[in-house]
């Protein structure tokens, strides 16, 4: 059924600044049709509706996307560095590698590809972050003198360009680096090699290949008496003997990818996102692309080699590293990093599932990784840290623990599938009530379990946990009056969860009294130590941004308790007055340092989880312009960086800038394909673009679009098991009614198979649209039944919100040819695109943060390494500084050389290479791994 809404004009300008507005319009409705096929929006020439429209979505847009045209198949984009004896005829660093068919390299005529001898490296980079297996087409390989034998090549991986050369970056948490990987190569061979499937590397923008001396032949000499080498007595003794003459030839280097393995076509996106702002679009593909890498073949999983021991009973030495162990069922999983841990944490659940729903619709992999959860619950109905190979030692989390229940509710509400409730609706019963049997007299959950997203201070009664218990009793609510609905019966077993469930709410409100702080205007961590009187005050970001998402009754804390544990209330005047969203948004803006919001919780730490928790606070609140500058600030630094790939989001960095996350004592452990830190990719699309969907498989689709002052146009749409939805705004200058009074134009398209629609544009325009839909005779929830019968049914909505002009070289000309004066005359309103908008600026006075290195190691979460000390870490900071700050580098800049080829970054630490060496001498790694040390 196909259902669009045409008005008669009608006239309504916003008063206030149009940069500051959230959204502004004329609301001129008219059936949509412009001549214009240039302006930003993508409306399309001779009219009807503008490309893009309804899935496939097409457009400009693609562009952005970063998943490769054939995953089967990577190639580098340019040589990044060469060291040693290399030779790639002329080619220099940055030179273009079309396939690495380069011709002849030697000017012998002896072969095509690049040659690589004793002591030389290779390192190629990427377009972007990917991930997989290396393959090698060999053109040959000499030995010299020898008829027989091995050339010995390591291969080298990192994200980073930091640690792009012959050591690889770190997924182990036992020393600063990862082993090379030791590949064994026939001489006089020629032909493709591929590592084995074992060994995927799930995220790497940087590869390096190198041919090591120090693995030259040895053999036996006789050593004269009196030599200066004497040192057996003239006995015969093994000698080195650096051989020069190893070498290979490579004719062509590439990547197959495994990642995303329930996609067919990686760019086939179900969903995208288009605006004015370059940078927002590259942060909303950044998003999308950082969830598909990790998402992973099953049987590929888990870079946590002495975790998976307790499991498989490795033996792989320290150091190393593989991708062969089972973490769930079926044969694709979201994970939470492409190169570490490859393990599904329920943590990144809240974030990662709607950015999937919304980019590539992969609820398959969402579907096994909750159902590898669930398989492993406790027989107390706690719910594991982790999936595999956590699950079995007991280990738990508070909030992990709810952050399955919210995934299993974000599952539901996108794709509709209630027989997937109704088969763990039991199991997520026992979940609900562990909870809440730890809320007790203080009206707040004490959490047992100091385990978190690796923050410290997660003890006692816990503002986060008791914050997060009160979003998933409502999403309990509303899970169990869908059952209800879906079966046509009220059970009077839900009637009684629903009534337990929202007393527990009223407590926990209540509760959050004892931890609201007067002098600041925020909710402090607990009732214990960092509370508002104890020692080590701390008003968390992750807490205060959930005070927010749950959206409880703040009433409670107007007056709160004179003492976190005390039964009387203040009757003083507030210092920030009584608590509010508004209020809350405000104080978690003022702390925002120069790249991103701190959270104070975990020292030295700016977390993109913590601030994607922020950002929904934001939005809470209707502070979709703070949220979407907050974007812009902090994921903005995290694209473009120093250290960072330009094209995933990494996991975290410190409060002044450097790339390492303050969770582990090595800068190369950071994951930079982090899907908890992909939260601009649902948040622009639920928030400003403003398709949200509200009834379980979109039986009830919200429309509420902002165009906030840092944004010209937004464009979006997306698919879900039961239909799709897309919005256009756009500003625009009215050009004959009100000379130059702006305004946005907005245009919703809906599929027919959704059942109803809700369009809440706020204040004004939401009371006017009411009122136009009931003189139409339709409704705001559900669309008018054709039959009387009143039954919903399935509407298609075309919904234009006025025309739009080009701008012309002769203003006079106007569309149809039409003057001026015929076109005061007739019908029609016409708008063209606000050309001369001008965005929002950057507060640029923000100072960076300030790293305190007292506290540094205290909170690291894993062993520090051989060699380890804060004064290192100190002077790497102040070289770093010098560097890149001291030099004026920013977002884009080419800071590379200045940084990494300078300092102390340009090295092999000692420790790698003792142990490098050590495993060389024991022969090990001979199949292209770590030899006899592989797992039984």
């Amino acid at each position: 059924m196909f259902w669009s809404i045409v008005w008669a004009s009608l006239e309504w300008s916003c008063k206030f600044p149009l940069k500051e507005s959230t959204l502004c319009a004329p609301f001129h409705w008219k059936l949509f049709n412009s001549p214009d096929h240039t302006n930003p929006a993508g409306v399309e020439a001779g009219g009807g509706l503008p490309p893009g429209l309804g899935p496939p979505w097409h457009g400009e847009w693609q562009r952005y996307i970063r998943a490769p045209e054939d995953k089967s198949h990577i190639l580098p984009e340019r040589i990044y560095k060469v060291r040693g004896n290399v030779s790639t005829s002329g080619s220099a660093s940055g030179s273009v590698v079309p396939g690495m068919e380069f011709g002849d390299v030697t000017g012998q005529g002896q072969g095509d590809g690049i040659l690589l001898g004793m002591g030389g490296s290779l390192t190629v980079a990427f377009k972007e972050n990917i991930g997989g297996r290396v393959c090698l087409d060999i053109d040959s390989i000499g030995m010299g003198s020898e008829k027989e034998g091995v050339v010995l090549v390591t291969l080298a991986y990192s994200e980073s360009p930091w640690y792009a050369g012959p050591v690889p970056d770190a997924t182990t948490d036992r020393q600063e680096r990862d082993l090379p990987l030791r590949l064994k190569l026939k001489g006089k061979k020629n032909g493709k090699v591929c590592v084995g499937k074992d060994f995927v590397r799930g995220s790497f923008k940087y590869f390096t290949i190198s041919v090591p001396v120090p693995w030259a032949l040895e053999e036996e000499e006789n050593v004269s008496r009196g030599d200066e080498d004497d040192v057996d007595g003239g006995k015969k003794k093994k000698k080195k003997k650096w051989v020069d003459r190893h070498w290979l030839r490579i004719k062509a280097l590439w990547v197959v990818s495994t990642a995303y393995p329930a996609m067919k076509d990686g760019r086939n996106y179900t969903g995208y996102f288009h605006s004015s702002s370059d940078l927002l679009n590259r942060i909303w593909y950044a998003g999308a692309w950082t969830l598909q890498l990790s998402t992973i073949d099953p049987q590929e999983g888990s870079a946590l080699i002495d975790y998976n021991r307790l499991v498989d009973h490795n033996r792989s030495p320290i150091g190393s590293w593989y991708s062969n162990f089972t973490i769930s069922n079926g044969t694709s999983v979201t994970t939470d990093g492409a190169k570490r841990d490859r393990v599904v944490w329920p943590g990144d659940m809240l974030i990662a599932v709607p950015g999937i729903a919304m980019s590539t619709d992969d609820m398959l992999s969402v579907r096994n990784a909750l159902d590898v959860l669930y398989d492993h619950q406790y027989g107390d109905g706690s719910l594991p840290y982790a999936g595999p190979p956590m699950g079995y030692h007991n280990e738990f989390s508070d909030t992990y623990h709810m952050h399955t229940l919210l995934g299993t509710y974000n599952y539901v509400l996108y794709t509709g599938d209630l027989d997937y409730l109704r088969s763990r609706w039991e199991a997520y019963l026992r979940a609900v009530a562990v909870s809440i049997s730890k809320v007790d007299s203080m009206g707040l959950l004490h959490v047992s379990s100091v385990a978190d997203w690796l923050r410290p201070g997660m003890t006692g009664h816990n503002l986060e946990a008791s914050a997060i218990l009160y979003t998933v009793l409502e999403k309990s609510v509303t899970l169990a009056s869908w059952l209800s609905e879906e079966d046509n019966s009220t059970s009077s077993r839900h009637l009684n969860l629903i009534s337990s469930w929202k007393a527990t709410q009223k407590t926990i409100e209540s509760g959050l009294a004892r931890l609201y702080c007067p002098t600041t205007g925020l909710f402090s961590d607990n009732i214990g130590a960092r509370s508002c009187k104890g020692p080590y005050h701390i008003d968390p970001q992750d807490g205060n941004s959930w005070v927010l998402i749950s959206k409880l009754n703040l009433s409670e804390s107007n007056l709160p308790y004179k003492h976190p544990k005390s039964s009387k209330r203040l009757l003083d005047p507030l210092p920030h007055g009584i608590p509010s969203a508004q209020n809350i948004s405000t104080n978690l803006r003022n702390r925002w340092t120069k790249f991103g919001a701190p959270a104070v919780e975990f020292p030295n730490v700016i977390s993109p989880f913590a601030s994607g928790f922020e950002l929904l606070a934001h939005c809470a609140t209707g502070n979709i312009t703070a949220a979407v500058e907050l974007i812009l600030l902090e994921w903005g630094y995290l694209l473009d960086g120093p250290g960072f790939t330009n094209s995933t989001l990494a996991e975290g960095f410190r409060v002044d800038g450097h790339m390492q996350y303050p969770a582990y004592p090595s800068a190369a452990r950071n994951s930079h394909a982090h899907g908890w830190s992909s939260g601009p990719t649902s948040v622009l699309m639920r928030e400003v673009v403003g398709i949200e969907i509200a009834k379980y498989g979109g039986l009830v689709v919200r429309f509420h679009p902002r165009l906030p002052g840092w944004l010209g146009f937004v464009r979006g749409g997306f698919e879900w098991a039961g239909g799709w939805a897309e919005v256009l705004a756009w500003r625009v200058r009215e050009w004959i009614i009100d000379g130059e009074e702006g305004g946005v134009v907005v245009k919703i398209a809906i599929s027919e198979s959704s059942r109803a629609g809700v369009v809440s544009l706020g204040g004004l325009l939401e009371d006017l649209w009411e009122e136009e839909m009931r003189k139409s005779g339709g409704k705001t929830e559900v669309a008018p039944d054709a039959t009387g019968a009143g039954e919903v049914v399935p509407v298609e909505w075309n919904i234009d919100l006025g025309l739009v002009l080009p701008k012309e070289e002769n203003e006079d000309k106007t569309q149809g040819g039409k003057n001026d004066k015929e076109n005061e005359e007739s019908d029609s309103v016409l708008l063209k695109f606000d050309e001369d908008f001008v965005p929002l600026e950057m507060d640029t006075t923000r100072p960076a943060g300030i790293v305190d290195w007292d506290v540094m190691e205290e909170n690291f979460r894993t062993p520090v390494y051989e060699g380890w000390s804060v004064d290192r870490l100190k002077k790497e900071a102040e070289d770093w500084e010098k560097k890149i700050l001291g030099n004026g580098h920013g977002h884009g800049q080419d800071w590379t050389d200045d940084y990494m080829y300078g300092g102390d970054h340009d090295r092999e630490s000692e420790s790698v290479r003792d142990i490098l060496e050590e495993q060389m001498e024991k022969g090990m790694g001979m199949d292209g791994g770590w030899g006899d040390y592989l797992p039984t």
